[in-house]
């Protein structure tokens, strides 16, 4: 029997509107992915794995400072994006330079050239911070500082590869010495760390005070890690300054603020100390009775807020101390470089910088910052006085805010900067 003609072209029919429908599809399919391809770029990583370094000092002088709780910060941060990044696995690792300049460099070219370290987040104290700068600018990898004070990161010593995140010498000074001034400590005398840190915060705050009216007797210069500051507070005594100013940080400002407390040289208030680099650590170790009445400036603090209030005592809650600055921003930067990578869609050096710089950064310990050209983090910074023991009313209750500074007049600006990345 002949098939019938109408059978066949229905069957026809329905095998062309089926193939039709079929490629509509394929087409419909293909332009979803193409546009899920532009939303989400493929990721171009170096490798399988995300790989971030710290280079801190975990035993000695700023150990309390730095070292475990900014290792716990960057942790914490990781944690917090997922553990992963462009679907790549991220891991932290961790070296203790021993405040060596020579060791951190060498930590630093370990890691990039045979350990796939894809940036470096934190170099705790200025001379290894310098030192590790200069290998990543050889390897033009990424590094980004939290720990380290001295201006010259983002100033003369600037590069495209940098980040100066939390604070620096200029900003410190700038706040501090200038309030103190203005307040009535018209000369001053310096106790002074002798290294590229010391040396940066000293000649920064004789600049503001020099500007603001006031003048400079001299100087002490002070080992790292002085065990003895007798001598150094006989000759501050002696100049008669109004104000000693304290040119270093962590363990020396601690020993050199109970010295001076148990030596009676602020006594009747006839000698009025200036901490130009304290953290909130150093002012629990000395103690209220002690440290009450000190100006400081920092760039946060963990009671400010609800958001820095939540995050603090979740950092609590693993070291059972409150965070101070360099960590908070330790954690603020890693957390900054990761959604880099992930809009970057590579961990590739150029290309993350330009994200990071275009990004800006809105988190608790910063609402309004941005990178400059010259790599320096500009945010505000805040200007406070110690509590007495009557005024702290629970633990870690230290802090009064006196002023807030926007970060356009606590950084150094660009017209007087000797970065040539800003002259462009």
């Amino acid at each position: 029997m002949k098939p019938f003609p109408a059978r066949r072209r229905i069957a026809g029919l329905v095998s062309r509107t089926l193939a039709g429908m079929l490629g509509a599809c394929a087409l419909s399919l293909g332009g979803t992915a193409y546009a899920q391809a532009q939303a989400q770029p493929k990721a171009t990583l170096s490798d399988d794995l995300v790989k971030i370094g710290l280079i801190l000092d975990m035993s000695g002088l700023y150990a309390d400072v730095t070292g475990r709780g900014s290792a716990t910060a960057a942790q914490m941060a990781i944690d917090d994006f997922g553990g992963k990044v462009l679907g790549r696995k991220i891991e932290l690792v961790v070296a203790d330079h021993q405040n060596k300049a020579d060791i951190a460099a060498n930590k630093a070219r370990e890691w990039f050239d045979t350990d796939r370290v894809d940036a470096i987040l934190d170099v705790a104290a200025s001379a290894p911070a310098l030192a590790v700068l200069e290998v990543a600018k050889q390897k033009n990898r990424i590094v980004v500082f939290s720990g380290p004070g001295t201006e010259r990161l983002t100033n003369d010593l600037c590069t495209p590869i940098s980040v100066h995140y939390a604070y620096d010498t200029y900003a410190l000074a700038n706040t501090t010495a200038r309030a103190m001034v203005q307040r009535g400590g018209k000369t001053w005398y310096f106790l002074t760390a002798d290294y590229a840190f010391g040396h940066t915060l000293q000649d920064s705050a004789t600049t503001v005070v020099t500007e603001a009216g006031g003048k400079v007797l001299g100087a002490a210069r002070h080992p790292i890690g002085a065990s003895d500051f007798a001598s150094y507070l006989l000759q501050a005594q002696a100049s008669k300054a109004q104000v000693v100013g304290l040119a270093n940080a962590g363990g020396d400002s601690v020993n050199a603020i109970k010295a001076a407390h148990e030596f009676g040289l602020t006594r009747d208030n006839k000698q009025k100390l200036a901490g130009l680099l304290l953290y909130i650590n150093d002012i629990h170790a000395i103690g209220l009775k002690t440290a009450a009445g000190l100006v400081l400036t920092e760039a946060f603090y963990w009671d400010m807020n609800d958001a820095t209030r939540k995050w603090s005592r979740r950092y609590f809650d693993k070291l059972k101390k409150m965070p101070n600055m360099s960590q908070a921003g330790v954690y603020s930067s890693v957390m900054h470089y990761l959604k880099a990578v992930q809009a970057a869609g590579t961990d590739e050096t150029a290309a993350v910088m330009k994200q990071m710089k275009a990004m800006p950064i809105q988190d608790f310990f910063t609402a309004n910052g941005r990178i400059r050209e010259d790599g320096r983090m500009v945010h505000d910074m805040y200007l406070f006085e110690v509590k007495t023991p009557a005024e702290s009313k629970y633990p870690w209750d230290y802090y009064k805010v006196l002023a807030t500074v926007p970060g356009d007049q606590a950084f150094i600006p660009p017209s007087k900067s000797k970065c040539p990345l800003l002259k462009r």
